[in-house]
């Protein structure tokens, strides 16, 4: 049986205008001169360059002025929005004096600083390296075609993780190429040659055996050397598994060896890359372009946001001066009216852009004003232990912002500082008490226990309940399981997984 109900509930949704000002906020600079070139291509009433200072033109007065009165006879009833009656299009809102423009500011010093161009690479990306080497087999367009889809199906650490049916649909749905398993496994191992060593391999196991088999093609080994490779080989195809767990005894036991001849071993398989792609030749070189800039000016610090985050826009003179021409044109035509919504239109987002970059500005500095006071002593000094705990509400509250704001702000954002570059999200961590009642940085906190671990036998690496005690003992009041917690963080693995012969 259907019903009819009635529910009536609150909801609280975006304007356009929020939206885009989020949208704008969590992108890094690097990526801002893109999304404002995007803008500038999108609407015609957004141009790039400073204000300019000329007169108010009267007749664009007078169009302001007439705009309802110049439309009230227009009776024509067809499919044009009613909505749009009685708008007024405020040409003073776009046509004001410099002191009211809508030129984006930043607080910097110098305010002639030109631009800074961020570094451009002259490496080609690692697909195109890979691409490019394909190029070099005498292969038919059918097996270059399967070659190039393999390579665009590889992850960016250079593992091939599709599943090779996969990869056959794929080539039969995009490509209209009906190829078998074999015919696509024959050009994998083709591209499984190609450098960096390991690049095209489906697992860690494949990875490290095809980089052994590369190494032992090498003509510049001694016997000894040679012998060593292939008891490496061996290790990866038939003890992986004991291999990754350090079960070394074992090892020994099966390949007949002491713990001195297996030394060398490891240590060849250790050197090998489990991800190609990420430090490969053909691999794109990454710059970073810090957000901001902090300086230590005889004990005061000075804060800068980098001049790309304020660019030079400003609202379209000619634009605007539209209205004029189509306040001479017919005024009875639904097209004319039309036509002068639109230009509202694209004027009223040419300033919603505008200001959202403004805004952006502000939230940033202020966002970035807050970290710095709060991590005033380690900015000063760039000593870890002067970290302060500090997480995202910290700040929220501070600067009387949304936790959300704050991490968006946070996210993908670098500041330059005299010992160096870090992302923002670096100065967030947690409070870990003391014996003395204060509270430590979880920074810090990481930064003891890497030097313990650092610093302990590896033939006898410290459990997690030994790290626990040694922190307590250090002053620390911390739980086994957030020591567990924090050495995942840090990339530390387990005690026997540290353990070295």
């Amino acid at each position: 049986m259907q019903k009819l109900n009635l529910h009536q509930n609150l909801q609280q949704k975006l304007s356009p205008q929020q939206i885009q000002f989020i949208k704008l906020l969590q992108i890094p600079t690097i990526e801002l001169k893109a999304r404002i070139q995007e803008e500038l291509a999108d609407n015609p009433a957004l141009e790039e360059g400073k204000e300019d200072i000329f007169e108010q033109n009267e007749n664009l007065k007078d169009a302001e002025e007439n705009y309802d009165e110049q439309y009230d006879n227009y009776d024509e009833e067809d499919d044009f929005e009613e909505n749009h009656e009685g708008e007024e299009v405020n040409i003073s809102d776009y046509l004001q004096a410099e002191e009211d423009s809508y030129k984006t500011q930043i607080n910097h010093s110098g305010g002639d600083e030109e631009e800074r161009e961020s570094p451009i690479s002259v490496k080609i990306t690692f697909f195109e390296a890979l691409e490019s080497q394909l190029g070099f087999l005498r292969l038919s367009e059918r097996e270059s075609i399967i070659g190039k889809q393999i390579i665009g199906s590889l992850d960016n650490d250079g593992y091939l993780r599709r599943e090779i049916p996969a990869i056959a649909n794929d080539l039969a749905f995009t490509q209209n190429i009906e190829a078998d398993e074999k015919e696509i496994l024959k050009i994998l191992y083709k591209i499984q040659r190609f450098d960096p060593p390991g690049v095209g391999a489906r697992n860690l196991q494949e990875c490290l055996l095809i980089q052994l088999k590369r190494k032992k093609e090498e003509e510049l080994h001694t016997d000894e050397e040679k012998v060593q490779i292939d008891f490496a080989i061996e290790i990866i195809e038939k003890h992986f598994d004991e291999f990754t767990k350090k079960h070394y005894a074992k090892i020994e036991k099966k390949l007949g060896i002491d713990e001195e001849a297996l030394k060398p071993i490891i240590r060849i398989i250790t050197k090998l890359n489990p991800k190609p792609g990420e430090t490969g030749d053909g691999a794109a070189s990454q710059y970073i372009v810090p957000d901001f800039t902090i300086t230590n000016n005889n004990g005061k610090l000075e804060l800068t946001l980098n001049a790309r985050n304020a660019p030079e826009l400003r609202i379209s003179r000619s634009f605007a001066e539209m209205l004029d021409t189509y306040q001479k044109s017919k005024r009875n035509d639904k097209a004319i009216k039309e036509t002068v919504t639109f230009v509202k239109q694209k004027l009223d987002a040419a300033k919603w852009f505008i200001d959202a970059i403004k805004q952006r500005q502000q939230t940033l500095l202020k966002t970035m004003q807050a970290i710095v006071e709060f991590q005033y002593e380690f900015f000063l000094e760039g000593d870890e232990s002067k970290f302060k705990p500090m997480i995202l509400k910290d700040v929220a509250e501070k600067i009387g912002m949304d936790i959300s704001t704050v991490s968006r702000v946070a996210n993908s954002k670098y500041v330059q500082t005299e010992f160096g570059v870090f992302p923002l999200k670096y100065f967030f961590s947690e409070g870990i008490a003391t014996e003395t009642g204060e509270d430590a940085s979880s920074r810090e906190v990481k930064a003891k226990l890497k030097e313990i671990v650092d610093n302990e036998n590896k033939k006898k690496p410290l459990s997690d309940d030994k790290l626990e005690k040694m922190l307590h003992d250090a002053g620390y009041k911390i739980a086994r399981r957030t020591v567990a917690k924090y050495r995942e963080q840090l990339g530390i693995p387990v005690a026997r997984l540290r353990k070295e012969i």
